[in-house]
């Protein structure tokens, strides 16, 4: 059986002679190269049976002639149909020899059979060919009477051609594995490429997502603080605008310091250090001043990683966003930080029982849970029996 894969001959591909490429000078079709060989074989098969003995092309008769022409012309098939055409010169063969023609075709079973190790797939088909064709050219040369060692001589060449086909058959599979593993890899590079881009892309998300929401969280509150009481209480009014003020500037230095990273020109100096737990305080005394009651229990002896700290800070930033949104300014909230065991545990608690005017994109609780999964950490969250919200997050400290 003729495997398909490998019909591309490598007589129809681009050879290379001193820097001048055969394929783009002759641009010769598979038909045309076909054609071509069969040509070139049956000159070289007249010239060769000429040469043996000094027989001469005149002694070849013309039943010869069209032997020969036959053998040659059954080449244009000796890559879809290689076992029938050395079936078909191993016939010409025999006929040659029973009409007592001069000489000995060999020229054309050796083609004919390089085609076979060179198209045949099945490794003990094409070797069945090769005894066969083996058999016929030894036969020959001991019924022309040549020696012992013209007769070894024959049958190693008529081997050795079918053993050049099936290497190079083999050749050109590894070749075409090593092409698909070539190709495999450069698919997985180009997927983790696109990998790598979407977890950056939904990494930003999740900061811009935390900055944006609770300073302006915390700045339509304290502005509408203002509003209620700018007439009565002006005092007051100034210190909700003032506190809109620092929550303006705290997002534009935490969006200035996220885009800046995205900058690799930007010198590492004009950049401010990334938010963490020590932070915490001034976060908790932020929202205090929204009117909101909250407590804080921290625990936290060691130094974490700043990966785990960054990420333990967004996340109380978010549950108490999302307090301030969904549970109102007079919410009472527990904040609990807690290191053992080489855990830091996160839990945020609150009372609130009126459900907040304020707008979420319900990506806050989304994003905490990300966070605590890419730590290897747990994540829950969830309205409490007796009212108010919990949320928990455990995170590994490991080496992040």
């Amino acid at each position: 059986m003729t495997d398909q894969r490998y019909i591309g001959d490598v007589e129809t591909g681009r050879t290379n002679i001193g820097g001048w490429a055969i394929g783009d000078r002759l641009r010769l079709s598979p038909v045309g190269v076909d054609v071509a060989v069969a040509v070139v074989v049956f000159v070289f098969s007249v010239v060769n049976i000429a040469a043996q003995d000094a027989t001469g092309i005149a002694e070849i008769p013309v039943g010869g002639f069209l032997l020969l022409a036959a053998g040659s012309v059954a080449l244009l098939w000796r890559r879809s149909r290689a076992l029938a055409v050395l079936g078909i010169v191993l016939a010409m063969t025999v006929a040659w020899m029973a009409l007592g023609y001069p000489g000995n075709p060999v020229f054309l079973v050796l083609v004919s059979l390089y085609a076979v190790g060179r198209y045949v797939e099945g490794w003990r088909l094409s070797l069945a060919s090769m005894v066969g064709a083996l058999a016929v050219v030894g036969f020959g040369q001991v019924t022309d009477g040549d020696s012992a060692s013209e007769v070894v001589t024959a049958v190693i060449i008529v081997a050795l051609s079918w053993y050049v086909g099936r290497r190079v058959r083999i050749r050109g599979h590894y070749a075409a594995v090593a092409r698909e593993h070539a190709e495999y890899l450069e698919w997985k590079r180009a997927t983790e490429a696109q990998r790598a881009i979407a977890d950056a892309r939904a990494a930003i998300a999740r900061e811009l997502h935390d900055v944006v929401a609770h300073n302006v969280s915390v700045m339509i509150v304290q502005a509408g603080v203002a509003r209620l009481v700018v007439a009565d209480d002006p005092e007051r009014a100034q210190e909700a605008i003032g506190a809109v003020e620092e929550a303006g500037r705290r997002a534009l230095d935490e969006l200035r310091h996220l885009l800046g990273v995205l900058r690799p020109e930007t010198a590492s100096g004009e950049l401010g250090p990334q938010p963490a737990l020590d932070q915490v305080h001034a976060l908790v005394d932020q929202l205090r001043q929204t009117g909101m009651s909250i407590s804080l229990t921290e625990d936290v002896r060691s130094e974490l990683p700043v990966r785990v700290d960054l990420f333990a800070y967004r996340i109380v930033q978010e549950a108490l966003t999302n307090v301030l949104k969904h549970g109102g300014v007079d919410a009472t909230v527990q904040v609990r930080l807690e290191e053992a065991g080489g855990v830091l545990d996160i839990d945020v608690t609150d009372t609130g029982t009126v459900a907040g005017t304020l707008p979420g994109s319900g990506q806050g609780i989304v994003g905490m849970r990300e966070r605590a999964n890419l730590l290897g950490g747990t994540f829950e969250a969830g309205p409490q029996p007796d009212g108010g919200f919990r949320v928990h997050a455990r995170l590994p400290i490991g080496d992040q």
